[in-house]
């Protein structure tokens, strides 16, 4: 299975240089930036990652956060990807700070598809030079075209 995520991305769902203080308010502008492209209501969004979050902390370690909810109305699976300025606490497994989220959309009924997603997901963020290269790309035009490339063509070129 390739493992880009070209058929998750949107590229204006990607942001960098996002300014937040805290959950809440990163959870806030992934809503509006989900809001502006998705017409969907951004409050609404932020309040569902938020719920989320209350079940148990979605930072995934490394500086990386991986939150996701399910919102009525969606019509397919989306990341909203946010690079943070300064890295915000957020009880990741490791303790460490995210300055990297990558939250995940499903539509209501996704069911299986919603674990697929995250499974795909995290598993291109499980590789620390991957992310290393996430940190450093300078636009959110980098960042999607690291995201859409398949990470065997990454590994082989790496090689």
């Amino acid at each position: 299975m390739p493992s880009d995520l070209s058929d998750l991305l949107h590229p204006d769902l990607i942001a960098v240089g996002v300014t937040a203080t805290n959950k809440k308010n990163l959870f806030q502008h992934l809503g509006a930036m989900a809001a502006q492209t998705l017409d969907l209501d951004g409050g609404e969004v932020g309040t569902a990652l938020a719920e989320r979050e209350k079940l148990g902390s979605t930072g995934f370690g490394g500086g990386v956060a991986l939150p996701h909810a399910r919102i009525a109305g969606l019509p397919r699976i989306v990341v909203v990807i946010a690079r943070l300025i300064q890295p915000i606490e957020f009880n990741a497994v490791d303790d460490m700070p995210v300055d990297i989220v990558v939250a995940i959309l499903s539509p209501s009924g996704a069911g299986a598809d919603h674990l697929k997603a995250l499974a795909r997901v995290s598993h291109r963020l499980r590789d620390r030079a991957f992310v290393d290269k996430l940190r450093g790309a300078g636009s959110r035009d980098a960042i999607y075209a690291l995201l859409t490339a398949d990470d065997t063509d990454a590994a082989r070129d790496a090689a």
